[in-house]
C-alpha cells in the first residue's frame, strides 16, 4: 500500500498454478428435457462432488452455470483431482458425462480469481473435449512423473481460438473407466442398460432412455422425421 493507504498499481507477481475446467456434457439438452428444477439439482451436486476432491491446497475459484474452475499447484495433484472427480460422476446414477481440460502456466490472482493466458488456454483445451474426456496440453503431460497416474495418450496439435500457436493436447484416461453405459439421445444423460426406462433399435443399434419422457420425445422426433 502507498502512504494514505491507496493501492499499488504496479505489475501484480505471477506464478505457475495448474488450471482445471470441468463441465456436464449436454446439460443444456438436460434441461430442455427435465426442466429447470431436476438440472438445478444436479449441477448443485457436481459442485459438491467438485469441493469433495479438493486436495493439496487445490482451490475451487468459481462455478458458472454446469461449469467449475479448479486451481492447484501442482499439475499431478490438479489430474488426480479431474479424475477422482469423473469416478464420482459416472458412479452417479441418472447422471451426465463429465468432460474437463488442463493447462498449466503463469496466472495472476487478483478479486478471488486467476486471470492470464493459461486460463484461457485451459478453457479452450476444455471446450475442446467431447463427452466423457479428459483432456490437457503437453505441459501437464510432461509433469505428470512416473508412474503415470491414469493412461496417457497423445492426441496431436489443436488449432484454438484466439491462441496464436496450435496447442498439443494429450487425453487422460482411468483405466476402470466406465464401459458398459449409454447415453440418452434426448437429454444426454448417461444411463446403463439396466437401469434404462426403455430402449429402442434405431440405426441398427440399441438406444437407452433415462425416463419414459425422453422415450417418448424421440419417438416423436422420429416419427417428425426430425432425429
Amino acid at each position: 500500500m502507498r502512504p494514505g493507504g491507496e493501492p499499488q498499481t504496479g505489475s501484480m507477481a505471477m506464478d505457475d498454478k495448474t488450471i482445471l475446467f470441468a463441465d456436464l456434457s449436454g446439460f443444456t439438452a438436460l434441461t430442455e428435457a427435465h426442466g429447470d428444477e431436476r438440472a438445478t439439482a444436479i449441477v448443485l451436486r457436481f459442485y459438491d462432488m467438485a469441493r469433495s476432491v479438493l486436495r493439496d491446497g487445490a482451490i475451487l475459484v468459481k462455478t458458472i452455470g454446469d461449469e467449475v474452475m479448479i486451481v492447484c499447484s501442482s499439475a499431478r495433484s490438479c489430474v488426480l483431482i479431474a479424475l477422482e472427480l469423473q469416478a464420482l460422476v459416472d458412479a452417479e446414477p441418472a447422471f451426465p458425462m463429465m468432460r474437463a481440460g488442463l493447462h498449466i502456466g503463469p496466472v495472476t490472482e487478483a478479486a478471488a480469481d486467476f486471470f492470464g493466458n493459461a486460463v484461457n488456454i485451459a478453457a479452450r483445451v476444455a471446450a475442446c473435449a467431447k463427452s466423457g474426456q479428459l483432456l490437457c496440453t503437453e505441459a501437464i503431460a510432461s509433469r505428470l512423473g512416473s508412474p503415470h497416474p491414469c493412461l496417457v495418450s497423445r492426441i496431436g496439435p489443436a488449432a484454438m481460438k484466439n491462441v496464436q500457436h496450435e496447442v498439443v493436447i494429450y487425453a487422460l484416461r482411468r483405466d476402470d473407466v466406465v464401459k458398459q453405459s449409454f447415453v440418452d439421445p434426448v437429454c444426454r444423460m448417461r444411463v446403463s442398460a439396466g437401469a434404462a426406462a426403455g430402449h429402442v433399435s434405431h440405426a441398427g443399434e440399441d438406444v437407452y432412455f433415462c425416463s419414459f419422457e425422453c422415450m417418448q420425445a424421440f419417438s416423436v422426433a422420429h416419427d417428425e422425421g426430425t432425429l
